[in-house]
Parts: C-alpha cells; structure tokens; sequence
C-alpha cells in the first residue's frame, strides 16, 4: 500500500503542477480576443496545439492519466479515485502560488474537508487489508514438518 500512496502523491503533484500550467496556457490562448464567436474555434484549437504551456500541461496531464492507470489495475477504484482528490490540495496550492489567485477562507475549509474525507478512504482500505480472511488454498495454520 506504501507503493500506492507514494505514486498517488507523486501523480497528484504531477497532475496539479500540469494543471495550473494548462491553465495559464489557455489564458493566452483566449487572451487576445473577450468574446470569440463559434467561428473562431478552430484558431484557439491551433494556438492551443501550439503553446508550449498548453502542450506542457498536457503532457503532465498525460503521466497522470498513466500513473491512474497503473493505480486502478492494482487496487478498486473506490480507493484510488477518491484519494486522487488529494490533487485538489496541491492545486489550490499551485493556483495560490504560481498563478497568484486569492483563494478564500471558504475554498482552503472545502480542501480540508477533502484532505479528512480522502484520509478516511485510506482508513478504510487499511482496515479492509487487515481484516482479510486468508487466501483460498493457503492454510491459515503455519506449516510445520
């Protein structure tokens, strides 16, 4: 289970990093024009494809996905997903820091409820491990010759 948090841990800074990157990537795509009519999509997609910000996020976006991949082969989903939520910490850290947004007093109380929510989850998977029945076809007894 230590294999699994550490690589949760690195896949939601990975994933928060690549978020706030993305992010500001798509502020200078959208950046030259307030309204943009539907006409316009195509431009964005092309400047989007073309911004070294936006194809970073991306990118760190990708290894998360393939990090999550690895994490729902090995363990349910119902640990995993809602420990991914964890991200949510360290992106609101990332928005506060590198993209200097004001985060709230209301926001930084909603991330600690899902800080205590996703330790719960991991409470839980910790229990169910330690309350597993041996597996079938192997004696609960040690063997003695």
């Amino acid at each position: 289970m230590a294999k699994i948090l550490f690589i949760l841990i690195v896949a939601a800074i990975v994933e928060s990093i690549g978020v706030a990157i993305l992010s500001s990537g798509l502020k200078e795509v959208n950046a030259r024009d307030g309204n943009l009519p539907p006409t316009q999509i195509g431009r964005i997609i092309l400047d989007g494809a073309c911004n070294g910000k936006v194809l970073l996020g991306t990118a760190l976006e990708a290894v998360f996905y393939g990090a999550l991949l690895y994490m729902l082969s090995v363990c349910d989903v119902s640990f995993v997903w809602p420990l991914t939520s964890l991200g949510f910490i360290v992106t609101t850290l990332a928005a506060q820091f590198l993209l200097h947004e004001k985060v709230s007093a209301g926001r930084w109380t909603g991330v600690l409820f899902i800080a205590v929510g996703a330790f719960l989850i991991s409470q839980s998977e910790a229990a169910k491990k330690s309350n597993a029945p041996p597996a079938a076809g192997v004696a609960s007894t040690p063997f003695r010759p």
